[in-house]
């Protein structure tokens, strides 16, 4: 296993976590390719801003399961943000030996995510946020190949909203609006384009569960967009502009 890790904080990697000089290869964002995607992210708590720190706590479970926070004290909120589902968190005095131990079984169970999930004829890859019908991309955004993705841990089986709700946008509360519904409604259009109607059922109590699509999947409209690509979502239509109005605050 390549041992690579991107830094997330802003400045410069501090000397006393500069995993460099444990034989680790620093990984540039911007040179980063598909591939490197499930390498681990190494971030001091104080060093994400504002923005940032709220893109964390609502990126998608595998992101938040491949980062390491370092520079948290209060044993408390280290738990919590373990709850959370971060790949693991330190205080501020870990030293480089046990960071390098740390860091290399975050990567080891990032390696065992899976790359791929398939329910009947669609495939879900993790590494593009993508779901895949007969090679052809859906475009879905970000939101709804999570909802996806975590629907499909458990064919068949119902998920109650709270669930969804905290699992897919970390919420602990039944939020006013009605975003969830909102996504469930825009992924199946999408999954309806796609010649998959019925995929996703509504089950007593208002859960939602996966089915596997019956009968032969129709062509494609031809006008659709073919390939899979990091951003296959930008190319299905203005709707897409709109995806994150309605999510909750």
């Amino acid at each position: 296993m390549a041992r690579q890790f991107r830094w997330l904080s802003s400045g410069g990697l501090p000397a006393r976590v500069d995993l460099r000089r444990c034989d680790w290869q620093l990984v540039d964002p911007a040179d980063a390719r598909p591939d490197e995607e499930l390498c681990p992210l190494l971030a001091e708590l104080r060093g994400i801003g504002a923005s940032d720190w709220l893109d964390l706590l609502s990126s998608e479970r595998p992101t938040r399961a491949r980062t390491f926070l370092l520079g948290v004290d209060d044993p408390l909120e280290r738990a919590r943000l373990l709850r959370l589902g971060f790949g693991d968190v330190a205080d501020r005095h870990i030293r480089l030996a046990e960071l390098d131990v740390r860091l290399h079984r975050v990567a080891e169970r990032v390696a065992m995510l899976p790359r791929s999930r398939w329910v009947g004829p669609l495939r879900l890859d993790l590494l593009y946020r993508e779901a895949v019908v007969a090679e052809r991309a859906l475009g879905l955004h970000p939101r709804e190949f999570a909802l996806l993705w975590r629907l499909a841990e458990c064919p068949g089986t119902p998920v109650a909203p709270h669930r969804l709700l905290a699992d897919v946008w970390q919420l602990s509360f039944r939020p006013e609006t009605n975003s969830l519904a909102v996504h469930v409604s825009r992924l199946r259009a999408k999954l309806r384009l796609a010649g998959i109607d019925g995929m996703v059922e509504t089950a007593p109590g208002g859960a939602y569960r996966l089915i596997a699509a019956q009968g032969p999947i129709p062509p494609w409209p031809p006008d659709h967009p073919r390939d899979l690509a990091l951003d296959a979502y930008l190319l299905i239509g203005e709707e897409q502009d709109k995806a994150e109005q309605d999510q909750p605050a």
